[in-house]
């Protein structure tokens, strides 16, 4: 499975694709939502984990893309240091699957991509 992390905080994306790619998970990167989208087209990940807050394309401006331009059901996890009610209502309004608020064990994160997995598994 080929997962794209977009992430603008170099530490942090370093940090979850070293634990992805240790869980034997193809992974592909993007510093800012601009990129993401430029390699969802490209790369056509399984699933997105992608920030709230980055440059040049936010998060919610992501999940906006990939439900209403591409038109796609592709699994989106946003992650992010907002607590703010409002975000993730946001976030799920516009089509999130999931939302893991920073700070987050890396274990969590890859607990709730493997059970996406499974359920995209049972659907087919």
């Amino acid at each position: 499975m080929k997962i794209l992390i977009c992430e603008d905080e170099e530490i942090m994306l370093t940090a979850l694709e070293f634990r992805l790619r240790k869980q034997g998970l193809e992974v592909i990167l993007a510093k800012d939502g601009q990129e993401a989208k430029d390699k969802i087209k490209s790369e056509m990940p399984d699933l997105v984990v992608l920030d709230v807050m980055m440059p040049r394309v936010t998060g919610l401006q992501l999940i906006k893309y990939v439900r209403e331009d591409l038109k796609s059901a592709l699994p989106l996890i946003v992650i992010s240091a907002l607590e703010h009610d409002d975000t993730v209502l946001e976030a799920f309004r516009l089509g999130a699957t999931d939302f893991i608020t920073k700070p987050f064990k890396p274990n969590e994160l890859i607990l709730r991509i493997r059970k996406i997995f499974q359920e995209m598994e049972v659907k087919s």
